[in-house]
């Protein structure tokens, strides 16, 4: 257990650490990042946190652009997450994809950086139609805890927990987490680093909302909303060859405070934001 008061943590990531489904680009976005700051903040007042997530980049680009500036941040607390977006490719290879998360974890812990990561859920819980997904899910979740085994990496598994595929933790895309999901991963990241005051309640189910449950014509009407309002321009950008992350850097590329000299958090009201194309 890490006893040493943390003093910087750096964030590598693509969209859920640059906190995309949790706030927008006009107000600025919160996420599971910068929550997870505030949170260690509460016992380590004098933390200062960078964020080098971007929106669509894959495991690969996330070693090759923030790997080296995160070192160079000397952080003694990161987190790194990345790989969804290699699951959704056609392309897909699981020892890729897990080869490039274990080179961040090898070099971060190299340097004595205590770092966290998450498993993925079980993706055809919440997209019904990304079911083939799910053996790819399986595979690179078996190779994350393989390789954390080795580093000593801090994991936080949430593919056993049913609660992490409850429709309100994800944003209408269900590519992103909402709010309370961005929330939901800050605790179980907290957890794994067992910060003090955290627990396993992330794990336990929302309680069940009032009502009928929904009917196979108001799901399948769902689903087909969600493939023109989402999956279509989705797969349109990947067949252009284009990424929702082309012409973005990181969002806070340089440590700051977690708390202003007002008292405000590393949320979308004291963040530095850099001006950047929608």
């Amino acid at each position: 257990m890490h006893n040493a008061p943390y003093r910087r943590y750096v964030a590598l990531g693509d969209s859920q650490t640059e906190g995309l489904g949790d706030g927008d680009d006009s107000t600025g976005l919160r996420g599971f990042a910068d929550r997870l700051a505030e949170g260690i903040a509460e016992t380590n007042p004098g933390l200062a946190y960078a964020n080098l997530g971007v929106r669509g980049r894959l495991a690969g680009q996330v070693r090759a652009e923030q790997l080296a500036p995160a070192l160079a941040l000397r952080p003694d607390v990161a987190t790194v997450v990345a790989g969804m977006n290699d699951l959704l490719r056609p392309r897909f290879d699981a020892d890729e994809v897990a080869g490039h998360l274990e080179a961040m974890f090898a070099a971060l812990t190299a340097e004595g950086v205590t770092v966290a990561t998450l498993t993925f859920p079980d993706v055809a819980r919440i997209v019904p139609l990304a079911r083939p997904v799910g053996s790819r899910v399986t595979a690179l979740n078996a190779r994350i805890r393989e390789a954390a085994d080795r580093y000593g990496v801090l994991v936080a598994d949430t593919f056993p927990h049913p609660a992490v595929t409850d429709a309100r933790l994800w944003s209408p895309d269900r590519l992103h987490a909402s709010p309370l999901g961005h929330q939901r991963i800050a605790a179980a990241l907290a957890h794994a680093l067992a910060l003090p005051g955290s627990s396993a309640a992330w794990t336990r189910p929302l309680p069940q909302p009032p009502g009928t449950p929904p009917t196979a014509l108001r799901t399948a009407l769902a689903e087909l909303r969600w493939t023109a309002g989402f999956l279509g321009p989705w797969i349109g950008r990947r067949l252009r060859g284009r990424s929702s992350g082309d012409g973005r850097t990181a969002k806070r590329p340089a440590l700051l405070p977690v708390h202003s000299t007002d008292g405000e958090s590393a949320g979308p009201s004291a963040r530095v934001e850099t001006k950047r194309p929608l």
